[in-house]
């Protein structure tokens, strides 16, 4: 009997090395995908060390004003002498934290609400879809700039308005995947069998679900990080952090004799959302075995 439990974690830890290769060959034959990676990585590496990369402060003024891009400074300088290298590489930090503290916050609240609402059904579905419908009906974006007018722009405000508007999306999109997944024949083999509704539903329902779950956090970073640069454009961001937004709302005005005050925040805004958009499709196929083999099978 232990020969054989022993027998079975091996093949199935086999099975799960396989598996995780299969996905990796799949990822890495996306070449959009690999460039994609790439430059999260290196936002990511900035975002964390954005002192060490850009040591200057990007508040700090001088009398080098409008200096065009140069050695002395990489991104040029703005109206008060500031320096933008500086000041992209620590707005870095402000959006990939609003972003990624959103996804994650709204993207738990959402997963745990589909997941409840998709495989119970019935009464607990109906009042949990109109507790999300509610969430649902006022326009997101502005929601946040009526709140942030209202309470203050603060980066706790901004975070706490973005969750409360996203996560409905993820609960919906949850629960519909819930209910297809649990009408197939393996579910219904894990009921016969006895296995109890929490192992279903995270050892059975999770796992599958889990492309679509990865995917839309991708996407939602990317989503929240649009919505910050144009709440901190139309100069309802904090002031007291950098971000892309707030070096967009201070250079509108000189982008006739300044291009590179507007152009690098936002150049630095696109390849994110490029780099998120990319990488969450890759992985959508990578994670879905069906996808993952329609793709491994096709000719190089």
């Amino acid at each position: 009997m232990t020969a054989t439990m022993k027998q079975d974690g091996i093949n199935e830890s086999a099975a799960a090395a396989k598996e995780r290769w299969d996905t990796w060959r799949s990822f890495k034959q996306n070449r959009t995908a690999l460039v994609g990676l790439c430059l999260l990585a290196i936002f990511l590496f900035v975002a964390v060390f954005a002192e060490q990369v850009a040591p200057r402060d990007p508040r700090k003024m001088s009398d080098a004003t409008f200096q065009p891009p140069s050695f002395e400074a990489l991104f040029g300088t703005d109206d008060l002498g500031r320096d933008v290298f500086s000041g992209v590489v620590r707005g870095a930090r402000t959006s990939v934290f609003i972003g990624v503290t959103v996804a994650l916050l709204s993207g738990m609240v959402g997963v745990a609400v589909g997941l409840t609402a998709g495989y119970a059904g019935g009464f607990l579905d109906d009042l949990l879809m109109r507790l999300t419908e509610l969430f649902l009906v006022p326009p997101r974006f502005f929601l946040a700039l009526v709140i942030a007018a209202l309470f203050g722009s603060t980066l706790f405000t901004m975070i706490a308005v973005l969750t409360a508007t996203y996560w409905p999306t993820t609960a919906r999109l949850v629960r519909a995947e819930v209910l297809s997944i649990r009408e197939r024949s393996f579910i219904e083999a894990a009921r016969a069998m006895g296995a109890s509704p929490a192992r279903i539903v995270f050892h059975d329902i999770l796992p599958n679900a889990l492309p679509l779950i990865v995917t839309n956090f991708t996407l939602m970073i990317g989503g929240v990080i649009l919505i910050e640069a144009g709440l901190s454009f139309i100069g309802l961001g904090d002031a007291n952090h950098i971000s892309w937004g707030y070096m967009l709302h201070n250079g509108q005005h000189f982008i006739r004799d300044a291009w590179w005050t507007i152009f690098f925040p936002t150049l630095a805004v696109s390849l994110l959302v490029f780099a998120l958009n990319a990488v969450g499709d890759a992985l959508n196929h990578a994670l879905d075995p069906k996808s993952r083999i329609d793709y491994l099978d096709k000719p190089a």
